[in-house]
């Protein structure tokens, strides 16, 4: 049952490869779709699943997601034993930061113990997603597993950068590489293989018990899929759940994306502005929580001089402007103003971003707050951007936070 599970989502990664977004903040806390974190999809899958017990274990610059917790998820009630807590490394067990997944349990093992839940089930913070955690809870159950593990098919050329599983008629796990260079295909398609998700479900004893042994371990690299999940394939029993099935109550969209690269992560906010989006944000009692500002509605204006401004296929956040200028197949956060002339198209623009009379952005991610000067051209020239910016391999160009143009201002915004 929900009510006997607790629930811990690592969220201290540092998430390297999503630089600069992550300059600032931890990978989970990045903006999202116009007006999310990373992190609140897998916090509402808890909502809605009827997680009410819930450990976010945090590290990694992690203010900017304490304050998003603080703000947008204090939902709970602490007198009836509810809670969405985040718990930073307090060095309980030696004098190390968290040194890996299973490290980072370990090191709040008091927490775990003290819960008396039945099961845990442990989450990353960092993918985008919508879940029916009960419905896995329940397969838990039903088969009797020590741990149970979330999979999903991708194609055989992607499997390198994932858990790589084989099962049995049983759906029991028979055997587990982690990232491997040459995968073995799954026994039904030679082009594909099932791959974990990073999900887990455990008896609590056996995580308890599994994770002393490990510490223990002097060679251990305390990783699930390095080191835990391996060995408890010898002597446990470790059953897989396929992800995406008609077992739970969210719409099997089966829509699961790793955004750990400025990329993937621009690839999955496109994801959102597709005819038919491959991720249904939009099922009534399925909604993605999050912070909400007080901000005032989204307009599309006129100009100064009368033009008219335009919005085609995309995400507007509460407290935008479009100011008799262009925007174009992107997705705009909160309190963007954009002004005249200027022609906004296939980007993201972070909250409180300000364009000037006439700039021109293409392919590109702006982060916070950023001013670009009137007249300025952003995704245009890769060499000339690259000399100011990063530039992924795709061609994204992104706009640090904090970033300062020579001479530019603040824009005036008009009333709404």
């Amino acid at each position: 049952m929900p009510q006997d599970t607790l629930s811990i989502i690592l969220a201290g990664g540092a998430g390297s490869r999503l630089h600069p977004l992550t300059a600032e903040r931890a990978k989970p806390a990045v903006p999202f779709g116009g007006k999310y974190r990373i992190i609140d999809f897998t916090l509402s899958n808890c909502l809605h699943s009827g997680l009410r017990r819930v450990l976010v274990l945090t590290q990694y610059k992690s203010h900017s997601l304490q304050k998003h917790l603080r703000d947008g998820w204090s939902i709970f009630n602490p007198e009836i034993g509810e809670y969405i807590t985040p718990v930073p490394p307090q060095m309980r067990i030696g004098n190390s930061w968290y040194a890996g997944t299973a490290d980072a349990i370990l090191q709040n093992l008091y927490l775990l113990e003290r819960s008396h839940a039945g099961c845990a089930l442990i989450l990353a913070g960092d993918h985008i997603y919508r879940m029916d955690y009960a419905a896995m809870i329940r397969f838990h159950r039903e088969r009797k597993a020590d741990l149970t593990i979330a999979c999903m098919r991708v194609p055989l050329a992607a499997a390198s950068a994932f858990g790589v599983m084989e099962l049995d008629d049983a759906h029991r796990v028979r055997s587990f590489h982690e990232k491997p260079q040459q995968p073995t295909p799954a026994a039904d398609d030679p082009h594909s293989v099932l791959v974990s998700m990073g999900i887990y479900v455990f008896y609590m004893d056996v995580l308890c018990r599994e994770l002393r042994v490990d510490h223990d371990d002097a060679a251990s690299r305390h990783d699930f899929g390095k080191d835990l999940i391996p060995r408890l394939i010898e002597t446990h029993r470790v059953c897989a759940y396929h992800f995406g099935g008609d077992s739970g109550r969210v719409t099997p969209d089966r829509y699961w994306r790793d955004v750990g690269t400025i990329d993937s992560y621009y690839a999955a906010n496109m994801d959102l502005l597709a005819p038919v989006p491959p991720m249904n944000l939009y099922q009534l009692d399925w909604p993605i929580r999050t912070y909400h500002g007080q901000h005032p509605p989204a307009r599309v204006a006129s100009g100064a001089a009368g033009q008219h401004g335009e919005l085609v296929n995309s995400l507007l956040s509460s407290g935008t402007v479009i100011s008799g200028a262009s925007v174009r197949n992107s997705i705009l956060f909160s309190r963007v103003y954009v002004a005249e002339n200027g022609e906004i198209e296939d980007s993201i623009l972070f909250d409180g971003v300000q364009t000037g009379f006439g700039a021109r952005l293409r392919h590109c991610i702006v982060d916070k707050e950023v001013v670009i000067p009137p007249g300025e051209r952003i995704g245009f020239d890769r060499a000339a951007d690259a000399a100011r910016f990063p530039v992924s391999a795709s061609g994204i160009t992104v706009v640090p936070k904090g970033y300062q143009f020579p001479d530019a201002h603040h824009a005036p915004r008009p009333g709404c």
